[in-house]
């Protein structure tokens, strides 16, 4: 039996990312016609640099993304986002194409949960149901009873019995959020976004005397005492809706800094700050370098040779697949 080749495998056959692209040439002119040329369809996370999420025909979170996957009927789908985003997007659609601009476009919290440590786990409490955050790989998917994302984990744990014992994994800090917020007393999988665990409450506290008139909002995968103090918790999604709909005009914002470029988008009269990070870098903000490896000049090379591509083996696929199918159905509720 053959296997898909893995990431590092895949990474040694792509020498073409080195070919120079001509200066002259117009990024955003090519990559539309190669899109028009080649029916695909170019999906792009929020933490993506804004010029990917300009091209991109639909901007989300992972619970969006993964339903315009869903639904998609162009025969390439292209993914400006991580890893694990692109793997979920071939899951759903094993018969398309899933290219993205970089594979080493990772994710710190899915690598914090090797699969074979968690199918130990899994099989060390047998009688609970496996209840996994979108942000980890297909193997942990397919150890998953139901997979979930931050804008719609509380509604599904809410639909799993109250007799049932649930797994959380791989976030801890969403899954402490999450207990909190279902009253639900979950075995949690110590996993961790690195991003997330950035931000110093310090500064933070710090930067709000100098605007006290600012909501604090955070993402749930931030930690604790950064959830303890905010005025509002929720998906990206939620956070962009929340700034545009409160009448404050100023928001210091605790998640990936690429939220920022559809915030002012949506909202163009408010004053956004990213929350700084313990980090001493350029920005003060807490930035995920995986996300920022994708470049439109890297879309454009993928575009045009179609690689790197995703690979799933179809077992794989198929058991990673009921998972997510099961979170969309209880999802569909939403729309």
């Amino acid at each position: 039996m053959s296997h898909p080749a893995t990431i590092s495998e895949q990474i040694q056959t792509l020498g073409y990312l080195n070919i120079p692209i001509n200066p002259e040439i117009d990024l955003v002119v090519e990559i539309n016609a190669l899109k028009r040329k080649k029916n695909a369809v170019i999906l792009a996370h929020y933490y993506q640099v804004k010029e990917l999420q300009e091209i991109a025909d639909y901007i989300g979170d992972s619970l969006g993304l993964s339903q315009e996957a869903a639904k998609t009927e162009a025969e390439i789908i292209v993914f400006a986002g991580v890893h694990f985003m692109g793997e979920t997007a071939k899951i759903i659609n094993p018969d398309k194409k899933v290219i993205v601009p970089d594979l080493k476009a990772g994710c710190s919290l899915a690598d914090s949960c090797p699969p074979d440590k968690f199918e130990k786990f899994v099989n060390a409490h047998p009688d609970h149901m496996v209840i996994s955050y979108i942000n980890c790989s297909a193997e942990i998917k397919a150890l998953s009873d139901i997979v979930c994302t931050s804008s719609n984990a509380v509604k599904i744990i809410n639909a799993v019995p109250k007799d049932c014992k649930i797994i959380f994994a791989p976030d801890y800090n969403l899954g402490k959020y999450l207990q909190k917020e279902t009253k639900r007393d979950m075995v949690l999988w110590n996993g961790a976004c690195m991003v997330h665990e950035a931000f110093s409450i310090d500064k933070i506290l710090e930067l709000h005397k100098r605007h006290p008139e600012a909501a604090f909002i955070a993402h749930p995968e931030s930690e604790s005492h950064i959830l303890d103090i905010a005025d509002f918790i929720g998906s990206t999604t939620a956070l962009i809706n929340y700034v545009k709909g409160d009448t404050r005009k100023e928001f210091i914002i605790a998640t990936e800094a690429g939220i920022l470029h559809q915030m002012r988008i949506e909202s163009p009269d408010k004053k956004l700050i990213a929350a700084p990070s313990v980090e001493d870098n350029s920005c003060a903000c807490s930035e995920c370098g995986y996300m920022k490896l994708n470049t439109l000049e890297k879309l454009y090379l993928c575009m045009v040779h179609e690689q790197p591509e995703i690979k799933v083996g179809k077992d794989l696929q198929k058991r990673a697949l009921l998972p997510i199918q099961r979170m969309l159905d209880i999802s569909a509720g939403n729309q």
